[in-house]
């Protein structure tokens, strides 16, 4: 058996062709790739300089070159069907870079940056640090390629995995691409975990008192559509402000050989489902 949802779609298609045997189900862990942006640190302070780059982001083309259309657009929690808190798309469409007209919105980043005195004969140069696996390396050379139609040059920088969190800790990085994974699809382990003002995890240093009594209020409520509605509105504003734009929700698939019996795949979690109680080997 492999490691849940770690087969990507392209290898799916040779373990399909090598091993017929073998069982092999697509679906979403709760992965997101996304970018961080170090608001802490000049030039990458000025909010309009972060919305440029969030308006320049064509996310599809992300998923049809690395997933071959399998992945998911939404926000910083899983989209439905899988993700149980995720924003209806009709309102993830209308926060900035989402829309489909993917022209108009980089013609919007150009005009920014000229304003912020960037243009084709004074370029932004910077490193986009990730971590030095394919999952990172892939997406950050993409993310590379879209920054320079708004005047911005990335050099990508490669960082061993023992040292990528730490380096993001230190906030040792002004732009940088990660695969954020979360233990449960629930709002208080993302909210809590990534992107209050105290969390460790913060990277990107977002830091908003009035967003953290929103988290605090949605905690606390005991009616679960109340709750959701509420989780809408922390979502909607962790995008529109730029906390960590994420690109898109990835799909992957899980592979086993069909000896492995009572096998039930956890729908929005790759790590909560290894108990394997009724799961045994048939030889």
């Amino acid at each position: 058996m492999t490691f849940p949802y770690e087969v990507t779609i392209p290898l799916l298609k040779d373990i399909k062709t090598q091993l017929r045997q073998a069982t092999c189900e697509v679906g979403m862990a709760s992965e997101s790739i996304g970018v961080l942006v170090n608001r802490t640190v000049a030039p990458f302070d000025n909010a309009e300089l972060r919305r440029a780059m969030a308006l320049t982001l064509d996310r599809k083309s992300f998923i049809d070159i690395l997933g071959q259309g399998e992945g998911e657009i939404g926000g910083a929690l899983m989209p439905s069907p899988q993700g149980v808190w995720g924003m209806p798309q009709e309102l993830v469409q209308t926060l900035p870079g989402y829309g489909g007209d993917v022209l108009k919105n980089r013609e919007e980043a150009r005009a920014i940056m000229q304003k912020l005195g960037y243009g084709p004969d004074k370029r932004l140069p910077v490193k986009i640090s990730t971590r030095n696996l394919a999952v990172y390396r892939d997406p950050a050379a993409i993310l590379i390629d879209q920054l320079k139609e708004i005047y911005i040059d990335g050099e990508l920088e490669t960082i061993e995995t023992a040292n990528w969190v730490p380096k993001l800790m230190r906030k040792d990085f002004k732009v940088g691409l990660n695969v954020l994974g979360t233990a449960v699809d629930d709002p208080d382990v993302y909210f809590y975990q990534n992107y209050v003002c105290s969390s460790a995890r913060n990277y990107p240093g977002y830091c908003d008192k009035e967003f953290d009594k929103m988290v605090d209020q949605q905690s606390m409520e005991a009616d679960p559509t109340k709750r959701k509605k509420l989780v809408w509105d922390i979502d909607y504003k962790l995008q529109q402000d730029l906390a960590r734009p994420v690109i898109y929700h990835l799909r992957a698939a899980t592979c086993w050989q069909p000896e492995v019996k009572g096998l039930t795949m956890m729908a929005n979690s790759q790590y909560n489902g290894w108990r394997f109680e009724d799961v045994w080997l048939d030889r």
